[in-house]
Order: C-alpha cells, then structure tokens, then sequence
C-alpha cells in the first residue's frame, strides 16, 4: 500500500470544515433539496443523535513515538483505498449539482476512495462505473417485490463491474419525513431515475416521494402510472406500474429465510452481498448465520425509524456479535477526522459518508466533492499521528475512554 500522500492542494480559505461546507451548501440547495437531503424522520432526535453521539468519546494519545511515516490506507474488494473512509450511496444527485454522481465519482476517482450508487440515482450504472475508472464500486440495493426488477440492476451492476450490492434491510416501510410531505417533494424535470429510465415516463419522475398524487400548476391531480402495495386480506399485492421510490422501495416482504440466499445466487461470483441497515447483534448474528458477506451498521440517517439507536452506539454490539467473521462497517452523523478515528477504535472496519459529500456537491460539484474528502482525510490523518498511530490496524479501544452523563470517563 501506498505510505506516502500525494502533494498538498492549497485550502480553500471559504471552507475549513464540514460545518462550514454545510453553511455554502444551504444557500446553494432550493428548500425542497436542502430540506429532502437534511431531514430525518419525525422530531429528527436520531438524526441529531447520531451526530452528538461522537461527543461521548475521548481520545487517548500516545507520545513519544515516531510518527513520521503515516499510512492511512486500507485494502478492500482488493483496491488500495487511500483512507478507511467510502462515499454512502446517496439518492438524486442531480438535485445538488447538474453534474450528480459523475461529479462524485470523479471525486472518488482522484482521491482514491471507493463510492456507492443508489438504486435511486439521477445517473446510471454505467455511467458511473465509467467515470471512476475500476476503482470500487458498490450498488446499493432495494429489493423490490417484483424480482425482475432487481435482478435486471444486479445484472447490469455485475457487467460494469461494481464489487458487492449493499442491500438495504431498514425500509419495509417508509418512514415519517414530515418536510417532503409539506413540501410535496417531487423530482424536477429534467432528472429522472436513471436506471429506471426505459419504465419510467413522466408521471413516474414526478411522483411526490410520500406517495400522495401530484398536482398541477391549477391543483388538479395528475394521473400516476404506478400503485402501491397492499394486502387484501388474503394475499400480498405487488406494487405495480413504472417504478418509483415510494411505490417500490418500502418492501414489508423481506425475509433473510427467502432473500439473501435468492441476492448470493443472482450475485455469485462477481459480486458479494452485503446488508445495510443493521443495529443489534442479533441481526448480526442471523446475517453470519445466512452467509451475507459483510454489515453495514446504518439507521439510514436518521430518516426511517426515530427514536433508535445512533449508529456508533449500534456499533459495539454489531462487532461483538460478528466475531471477526464477517467485516463490519459504519455510516451516519461523521462530521470530522476524529468521527473516523472514534469509529475505528470501536471496530468498525471501514466507515461511509454521505450527507458532507452532498453539501461539497452542491457547494462546487466535483471540487466541492473533493473539498470535503480531503476535509476529513486530511482530520483523520492528522488524528492518526497525534494520536501516536501510524497504521489503521494500530487504531483499537485501548485509544478511547467514554464520558457518562456526570462527566466522569471510563476505560472501554
């Protein structure tokens, strides 16, 4: 692996922090993205809490040791990734810059680090994977009630060579996001979802996400293509029609029993599969027991069900529970260097960001993307030295205690 990091860029004097790319992000997003990017679900205390929960720890440096070689990277799906750090599939990148997720994988690209596509993207597999140039690629899935549908993705994923699908368990159900409801939040034209486009017209691109109908300019109703899911008593009724967000990705049918061995055949070879969305060890336990190749510990930001544990409080437990046998990575509330360094120490292998990477998007497009990982690999670096580490696998408990509610810290 690479020891050496490349020559310095000069900093962007506007911008030293994610809490400052934010602040450029707000005045560059219109209320409907800022809002439908920013939001979680209900009061939004998990959102927050995931975010606050990093204040609980402390770093323990060591001194005195030399330090004057730092290697940040790490191996995974057999790249060098410059930092232990991806970007978390994100939904609808055209909405922050017209450039979208070829911004972000360009980004990607030039900083070294691997990247997630949303089922949901406003660009499409092939684009992407041909804009990052064979560096890692995993799509994220939502497993629709309609195979084909999935397996159609998973196909063209596989063809263009991304590394593992990131099932998404945590949205059976869509949860509560009161500001898309009052915003009536729709897809402007001219984006569609991208890898929906040859199903889905018009109507399909203009579906407000909570599932109400749409109106036009002189409040009529507009006609949708697409129904919901529902039971009729006797049996399940699959969604029906061009697929969109709110018809297709909540899936109330999900099993491990049924699905994840259907998901490793579709995959098997090329790609492994992976569940996103965990947070106890019991679903660990069963996600090792039905043979997924790897965790991510997510509550899907704050946006499906408030009240739950923030992710880094998930963690311990989730790593507890896979043994070493099975990865275990992390998203949700990283803000800063520190934030990944805290996560590591925990035992999570590998961390993703998401909402920092849409407010770099929307502050400069592909610049501002790589603002924003340059922002917290350069933290985390910093935090690795004066920490007294020089490798991500020096990173343990043993350089962090906690803070009770007194005060008080205590040694993990």
């Amino acid at each position: 692996m690479a020891a050496q990091v490349k020559g310095e860029k000069p900093h962007d004097l506007n911008c030293l922090t994610i809490a400052e790319l934010e602040k450029h992000a707000e005045l560059r997003m219109n209320k409907q993205t800022r809002d439908y990017y920013n939001e979680g679900a209900d009061s939004g205390s998990t959102l927050r809490e995931n975010t606050t929960a990093y204040g609980k720890y402390r770093i323990r440096p060591r001194v005195l040791r030399d330090i004057s070689l730092i290697d940040s990277s790490v191996s995974i799906w057999g790249a060098c990734n410059s930092v232990p750090i991806g970007v978390a599939p994100t939904a609808m990148q055209c909405l922050a810059h017209p450039d979208g997720e070829i911004a972000t994988a360009k980004a990607c690209k030039e900083a070294g680090i691997a990247m997630g596509l949303s089922s949901f993207a406003t660009s499409t597999i092939e684009d992407v994977a041909s804009n990052i140039d064979g560096h890692p690629l995993i799509f994220q899935l939502y497993l629709f009630e309609e195979r084909e549908h999935s397996r159609k993705l998973i196909q063209r994923a596989k063809k263009a060579g991304y590394k593992a699908i990131f099932l998404t368990v945590d949205t059976p159900m869509l949860g509560r996001r009161n500001m898309e409801i009052r915003n009536q939040f729709k897809l402007p034209k001219p984006y569609k979802l991208a890898n929906f486009a040859e199903d889905s017209g018009s109507s399909a691109s203009e579906t407000v996400m909570d599932g109400s109908t749409p109106k036009s300019e002189q409040g009529e109703e507009k006609k949708s293509n697409g129904t919901k899911g529902y039971h009729d008593g006797k049996r399940r009724q699959a969604p029906t029609g061009p697929v969109s967000f709110h018809t297709h990705a909540p899936n109330p049918t999900l099993s491990w029993e049924r699905d994840i061995g259907w998901l490793k055949e579709q995959c098997s070879p090329e790609m492994e599969v992976w569940v996103k969305g965990i947070a106890t060890a019991e679903d660990a336990h069963l996600a090792v027991h039905h043979g997924v190749d790897g965790i991510v510990v997510s509550n899907h930001g704050g946006r499906q069900l408030n009240g739950t544990l923030a992710t880094l409080d998930a963690l311990p437990d989730v790593v507890e529970a896979a043994r070493g046998k099975i990865p275990v990575h992390v998203d949700g509330g990283i803000r800063h260097g520190t934030d990944v360094f805290k996560a590591l120490a925990l035992g999570a292998d590998f961390v993703w960001v998401g909402r920092p990477v849409l407010w770099g998007l929307a502050y400069k497009g592909q610049e501002g993307v790589e603002l924003c990982l340059r922002l917290l690999s350069d933290e985390f670096r910093l935090c690795m030295g004066l920490a007294g580490t020089v490798k991500v696998e020096d990173i343990t408990k043993e350089y962090l205690v906690k803070i009770d509610k007194s005060g008080f810290t205590s040694r993990l």
